[in-house]
């Protein structure tokens, strides 16, 4: 029984259901709806299928669990923010907007489904290496599942932070200086859900480069292994998407560019010096 090809099988099949979907509806948003609840699909059919080849370790159990924490998480910021029931994406809809109806279903269906879903499926490859390479864990294993976790409670707190910041702004009318978050996390970072949500997935990549090493392979092929790909390419996807949507961001609000002139896009750092003064 290949893992692989079960999860491409299944992939291959989400695809097609959110493209179809997506032409029904008119809503491109439903690879979001799928994005925090297929790749734990994935990770688990590795640990399934390893464990039941008698290829199983705790290592890949771990996977799973961290997989599962993430996705949980995820969907439930995703679900308080009425992402499940029906609404768009802002983004898309100014895309739409801005292309000609055949180039917007050419860019749903490569980019929106196709790329997007292939990335879901190579972020989950390193519990394929695990599954590969069975061995004990050892103290590489803990300190990336610790930064796995680290990077989940950032997460956590970011998104908890940013969710109370737009309560009070719909409680105050939709209005509420100077129209974005800047406290907490958001001091640091204009984007530190962002950050946390990339940091995840190298972590996780981590812990199967620490399984290949672990079963005898060196550098190349071990550490830095082929699976390396998942993650750079969900960098470089949040980069891009964040690109976008801070210059919609800065076209909505003016304070965007001193904010953006003294504040880290994605990674927390000090702020050059005081950044927009805190919501009252």
């Amino acid at each position: 029984m290949d893992a692989l090809l079960i999860v491409i099988i299944v992939a291959a099949a989400a695809s097609l259901v959110c493209w179809v979907l997506s032409l029904i509806t008119r809503d491109t948003s439903w690879v979001d709806r799928a994005w925090s609840i297929v790749p734990v699909a994935y990770v688990w059919i590795f640990v399934g299928v390893a464990f039941a080849e008698g290829d199983g370790s705790a290592r890949l159990v771990a996977m799973g669990l961290l997989a599962t924490a993430w996705g949980a998480r995820l969907t439930f910021n995703f679900a308080r923010k009425g992402g499940y029931t029906g609404m768009e994406d802002y983004r898309w809809a100014i895309l739409r907007g801005r292309m000609r109806p055949w180039q917007f279903q050419l860019f749903n269906l490569f980019f929106i489904i196709a790329y997007q879903m292939t990335l879901l499926v190579l972020i989950t490859l390193p519990a394929m290496v695990a599954a590969r390479h069975p061995s004990a864990m050892t103290g590489w294993d803990v300190l990336f599942i610790a930064a796995f976790l680290a990077f989940l409670a950032g997460e956590t707190i970011a998104d908890q932070q940013q969710w109370v910041f737009h309560q009070r702004k719909k409680a105050a009318g939709g209005t509420l200086s100077p129209g974005f978050a800047t406290t907490g996390l958001f001091r640091y970072s204009r984007h530190p859900n962002f950050f946390f949500e990339q940091a995840q997935w190298w972590a996780f990549y981590a812990l199967g480069a620490s399984a290949a090493v672990s079963g005898g392979a060196g550098l190349v092929g071990g550490a830095l292994n082929p699976t390396i790909v998942g993650a750079v390419l969900l960098s470089l996807l949040f980069i891009g998407s964040t690109i976008f949507t801070e210059s919609i961001t800065a076209t909505k609000y003016p304070a965007y560019a001193e904010y953006r002139r003294t504040t880290s896009m994605l990674v927390p750092w000090a702020p050059r010096r005081s950044a927009v003064a805190p919501q009252t």
